[in-house]
């Protein structure tokens, strides 16, 4: 259950912060933004191990920890946070939903032809949702997204492979500040901290993405990265855009048509085809 819980905290929270990024950088420069998210963040996280009593992340562990951080947040994360100045978010949730099938290119799991289906599917669910005759984007904005996607799959696999210690919030804290350090170093380089003046409405979005976005739906990443194999894990990134959606609707009166059900639908059934896990029948003893 508890798994279920992380779940649906990463395909809720993460389809919701495309837009809370966007309304962030209105203010924000990319890397003032996740400087500011990460590091704040981490301290909270840290704060929050101590409180609980948590062991603290193994030395051994400390420069996988790091790295991690550095590829999912210092890397990934910056990268998107840079491109939604010119691809509208939307567009970026549908891109980011590629990591599912880079997962089951570039790990070693026996996906077999059902789970292949299903990321085909939800990939074809996820282009039915995008605009047909959108007008183009600029190429250095989708090359950063790519690049962005193919860091947060490695990254996550090469944690689930050499991080073996306990005390998840320590060890969120560790990426989260790995990660924003190098965000930190890049700030004087990339115009600051604020293009802008600093308005309520983007620094609400930050907050949100720092104690949501960052603490609360990373350590439900982070904990699911360690329960459930990796493939099936990443079908949280097909619900992103449909959760975007479904907001946009609510919110901001965005059209919901065949066409998005038609998506939604789609998305459902290539999601399902991947979670589904036929029972075995049980061993009968003679």
């Amino acid at each position: 259950m508890k798994a279920w819980i992380a779940y649906a905290i990463c395909a809720v929270v993460w389809g919701s912060t495309y837009f809370a990024i966007a309304l962030g950088i209105t203010a924000f420069t990319p890397f003032g933004m996740v400087a500011t998210r990460y590091l704040l963040g981490g301290a909270v996280a840290f704060g929050l191990s101590r409180m609980l009593g948590e062991d603290l992340p193994l030395r051994r562990d400390l420069p996988h920890l790091a790295f991690v951080g550095v590829l999912l947040l210092g890397c990934s994360n910056a990268l998107v946070t840079w491109a939604e100045r010119f691809v509208p978010s939307g567009v970026t949730a549908i891109l980011c939903s590629m990591t599912p099938l880079l997962y089951g290119l570039m790990g070693r799991e026996a996906l077999g032809l059902r789970r292949w289906c299903g990321l085909g599917l939800g990939l074809l669910g996820v282009v039915v949702l995008s605009r047909p005759g959108q007008a183009a984007f600029p190429a250095g904005g989708i090359a950063a997204i790519l690049m962005a996607t193919t860091a947060w799959a490695y990254g996550t696999l090469h944690g689930k492979r050499h991080v073996r210690g306990h005390g998840l919030l320590g060890q969120v804290a560790v990426q989260m500040g790995a990660g924003g350090l190098l965000a930190l170093v890049l700030v004087p380089f990339t115009g600051g901290f604020l293009h802008a003046p600093l308005t309520a409405k983007a620094a609400l979005a930050v907050g949100y993405l720092t104690v949501f976005g960052s603490v609360v739906a990373f350590s439900a990443f982070a904990y699911l990265a360690k329960v459930w194999p990796p493939t099936r894990m990443s079908t949280y990134a097909y619900l992103n855009p449909l959760v975007a959606v479904l907001l946009g609707s609510a919110f901001l009166l965005e059209p919901f048509g065949p066409r998005v059900v038609a998506g939604m639908a789609v998305i459902l059934a290539g999601v399902a085809l991947v979670q589904f896990q036929p029972r075995t029948a049980p061993t009968e003893i003679a």
